[in-house]
């Protein structure tokens, strides 16, 4: 208990010294982390109280996709996530190979680098402010084709590094279970929540339906873990059941203050698993792939945004947003030997800070490359 209340203090004076600076929070918490894992350890306690979090943050962005905008969204997303999966995990398989690395090593750092960092995405376009504007739905289209990429991608690299390798049934499995949790979720949505708006009316003012709002986003969250699936793909199914009730904003007023203690627990999580080890190994692999991982994220961002229907101002903008790295690559570095894990962790923590200062300043570099057209003076006659 006392540990408890010193971690919440030292991460309210680090969000205050932070905010006075104009540091973003979600790096705040990374470093600090990063300062505190001696003291912190291996923490499972952190780690389950950050999750909670993190599936709260994708539960909330679920509720704001009905199934007819998220279908839209799906099929206009599908190029640019094809050139994402073809960037970041082909040409850096290559990149890997080509500096003498084996085929599994090669894939897991590929691996490493190809999934943007949801939850730190996430939080920047809400605390920016930046939700509502027209990058945001392709971003988070964009994380979520990842979100369905990066299970399979795990779920192969574990046969791999087990040296089971993933049979053809087993990949027809996986697939499955995707498609059948995706199913599942519109059609709990359809047939049941459709029908629940009353219940909702009755007791959505009670104290005790945050339990039943929490519970449900857990629920569904832990049958994707239970099916070896993401966590935040089945908080984002559930978000859209919800959503059919069509009480989002009120939901929302119930949640934040639960998602606002436990998700800066994550970020702290995260900057506790990096591990720096004896040293960083293969530095001139690790600054190819920061600068490789920056460009094509960029590419991927202005090429797919422009796919996408975005404008030229609008993708670089979304480009400008897609950098850091994050969840799924801690992950797919767990797998790897400790030292790829340490390459992979200084990876992380380096994109991770890139991205989110790539993030903070893409509206005015987008101003910059496409300033807006100020309307001309009439002169009138006379």
């Amino acid at each position: 208990m006392f540990a408890a209340g010193i971690i919440f203090l030292v991460m309210f004076f680090a969000g205050m010294l932070g905010s006075k600076y104009k540091i973003p929070g979600v790096i705040v918490f990374i470093v600090l982390g990063l300062a505190m894992s001696p003291f912190l350890g291996d923490s499972e306690l952190l780690h389950f109280v950050g999750e909670i979090g993190i599936v709260l943050l994708f539960f909330m962005l679920g509720m704001e996709f009905p199934l007819k905008q998220l279908l839209k969204v799906a099929k206009k997303v599908t190029p640019a996530g094809s050139l994402d999966v073809v960037l970041n995990i082909g040409v850096t398989f290559l990149i890997c190979w080509l500096f003498g690395l084996g085929l599994i090593e090669a894939l897991l750092i590929g691996g490493v680098v190809y999934a943007t960092s949801s939850s730190i995405t996430a939080k920047l376009l809400e605390s920016n402010k930046r939700m509502a504007n027209p990058e945001s739905e392709f971003i988070l289209g964009l994380l979520i084709f990842e979100d369905l990429v990066a299970p399979v991608l795990v779920a192969i690299l574990v046969g791999l590094t087990v040296g089971a390798g993933l049979s053809g049934g087993d990949f027809a499995v996986l697939m499955f279970k995707v498609i059948a949790l995706t199913i599942g979720a519109i059609l709990i949505g359809q047939f049941i929540f459709t029908k629940l708006r009353n219940f909702f009316e009755r007791h959505l003012s009670t104290d005790v339906f945050i339990m039943f709002v929490v519970g449900l986003a857990l629920a569904y969250g832990g049958l994707a873990l239970y099916l070896d699936l993401s966590e935040v793909l089945g908080a984002f199914l559930a978000g859209i059941m919800i959503a059919e009730v069509r009480k989002t904003e009120q939901l929302e007023h119930l949640i934040v203050p639960v998602r606002d203690i436990t998700l800066p627990l994550f970020f702290l999580w995260f900057g506790t698993t990096i591990q720096f080890g004896e040293g960083v190994p293969m530095i001139p692999l690790l600054l190819t792939l920061v600068v490789w991982g920056i460009v094509a994220k960029l590419i991927v961002g202005i090429v797919g945004g422009r796919m996408y229907g975005l404008s030229n101002k609008v993708a670089l903008r979304a480009a400008l947003s897609l950098t850091q790295r994050g969840e799924f690559s801690i992950i797919i570095a767990a797998l790897a030997t400790a030292e790829l894990m340490v390459f992979s962790s200084v990876f992380i923590l380096a994109t991770a800070i890139i991205g989110i200062v790539f993030f903070q300043f893409a509206p005015q570099v987008a101003n910059r490359f496409y300033p807006s057209k100020k309307p001309q003076k009439v002169r009138l006659p006379g």
